[in-house]
């Protein structure tokens, strides 16, 4: 895994959660992982990873991605496997 990645992946992991992560960083990160993107209406984005659907919401006006996704994405890369 790139040096970036693992950064990624240990900002996910990191407690308390933070909210300050880029979401183009966690995109970069799960397509990394053989993730699948597909835009869908709005800023939603599907990512097609692990057998698994999931939809996010890309922010906007701001490039960090708020609390709440992280600490979701961090129970998928957990439920899956993929740990620091």
């Amino acid at each position: 895994m790139k040096r970036k990645y693992s950064k990624t992946l240990e900002l996910i992991f990191h407690r308390p959660v933070s909210g300050n992560i880029k979401w183009k960083e966690i995109e970069a990160f799960l397509i990394s992982l053989g993730a699948e993107t597909i835009e869908r209406e709005g800023s939603r984005l599907e990512i097609c990873l692990f057998g698994v659907v999931k939809v996010f919401h890309r922010p906007h006006p701001s490039p960090d991605t708020d609390k709440g996704a992280v600490s979701s994405i961090r129970k998928w890369l957990e439920e899956n496997g993929v740990i620091p």
